[in-house]
């Protein structure tokens, strides 16, 4: 077996020699410098790269999403930069301008990772952007352990990768296009007419309230 060669890089004026080809997320993850994400899953391949949070500066290039960029010898990378900042904040404030904010009825909102990003980044609910028509979408109450809110859906396509590369299950895809986009199970079906067989592990890695456990 061929063995991965090794690159220099500096993040943040840190240096460190790491795998030719891993992606900035998660080198920078496993040296301690927090970078913002919701989609990423470090075995997908290629990266969804769909909330564009994970923004990061590089010297010479300019702001790159951390999970779909690899690290190449002698790369310099800057992840708190006030481009990057801003960045940031403007995609976080995109998602949260489509999302239903009515946290206190959340299923997940001890452990929403929408509300940890807008603490962490100091971002509010946006009132200043192009207000998006409601979805209002039927929840799926109908398995008897899962539960499924569209409405509540930030595509970030986590629950897809889990139920075609883990469960195998593969009840979730992507239907339509642009901002018809939306998850759904094959040709709309109930989740109690599906294959599901309430394993959870898709509203396990579900950021929000869009997959829960009854």
């Amino acid at each position: 077996m061929e063995k991965l060669s090794e690159v220099n890089i500096q993040i943040d004026g840190r240096e460190m020699k790491v795998l030719q080809g891993e992606k900035i997320l998660w080198v920078a993850l496993e040296h301690g410098i927090e970078i913002p994400h919701l989609c990423a899953i470090k075995e997908n391949e290629p990266p969804w790269g769909g909330c564009r949070l994970c923004w990061v500066e590089v010297e010479g290039r300019g702001p790159v999403t951390a999970c779909t960029q690899p690290v190449r010898e002698g790369m310099v990378i800057w992840t708190n930069t006030l481009k990057v900042q801003r960045l940031r904040k403007r995609a976080l404030e995109l998602i949260l301008k489509d999302h239903p904010m009515d946290c206190k009825y959340c299923p997940k909102r001890s452990e929403c990772k929408l509300l940890q990003l807008m603490r962490l980044l100091h971002v509010k609910i946006p009132k200043d952007l192009r207000s998006y028509p409601g979805k209002n979408l039927p929840v799926d109450l109908s398995h008897p352990v899962l539960t499924f809110d569209p409405n509540r859906c930030i595509l970030c396509g986590r629950c897809i990768w889990v139920v075609k590369n883990v469960t195998k299950c593969g009840i979730f895809d992507f239907a339509f296009r642009g901002y018809e986009m939306r998850i759904s199970t094959f040709m709309g079906k109930p989740l109690r007419e599906t294959d599901c067989n309430g394993c959870l592990k898709c509203a396990e890695v579900c950021p929000v309230g869009a997959l829960w456990g009854k």
